[in-house]
């Protein structure tokens, strides 16, 4: 499962629609928008943090002398060390780090359901939007399978066929 930075407006409305329509937070109308940029800013930072350890990864490979290849095994005992939620592990992970977050933030007036309640709506709604670009992804790789993963022309050639792919199924970029 992976994230994609697309996708977060999508994720963020649905998480809160969802928490909202489940009644298990109260939260006031004029405070809705800064609810939105909280959660908005822990998928973002999620993010930033994720491509930060893939660039370590990379640095520690091309460092050891290993090819690409070994980064991936580099990049998950990095996120191991660090408790960091990759791959599988990142539903738990999000879902933690926005529990934590609706906690703690003065926008939500009353969380009314249990930590496992308040998962039980963010886990679907992260699954389902994540498991979307899963199916995607596996049909982008397919069509630049001739190229190396990791290099440059492998990474912009995987943007392209997946906006291109994107764009045939009239999903918005």
């Amino acid at each position: 499962m992976r994230l994609y930075g697309n996708k977060i407006p999508s994720i963020v409305k649905d998480i809160v629609k969802g928490l909202l329509d489940a009644q298990i937070v109260e939260i006031e109308a004029n405070n809705i928008p800064e609810v939105e940029l909280d959660i908005e800013s822990v998928l973002k930072e999620y993010l930033r943090a994720e491509r930060a350890l893939t660039e370590e990864a990379k640095d520690l490979a091309h460092s050891r002398g290993l090819d690409y290849s070994a980064h991936q095994k580099i990049k998950r005992t990095l996120a191991e060390k660090r408790k960091f939620g990759l791959y599988e592990d990142s539903i738990k992970y999000l879902s933690d780090q926005l529990l934590e977050t609706l906690l703690y933030t003065h926008h939500v007036e009353e969380i009314y359901g249990d930590d496992h309640e308040v998962r039980a709506v963010l886990a679907p709604v992260l699954k389902r939007h994540m498991n979307q670009n899963d199916n995607l992804d596996v049909e982008v790789r397919k069509h630049i399978k001739n190229l190396q993963e990791g290099t440059q022309d492998w990474e912009i050639r995987y943007q392209q066929v997946m906006e291109r792919l994107r764009a045939a199924r009239g999903e918005v970029g």
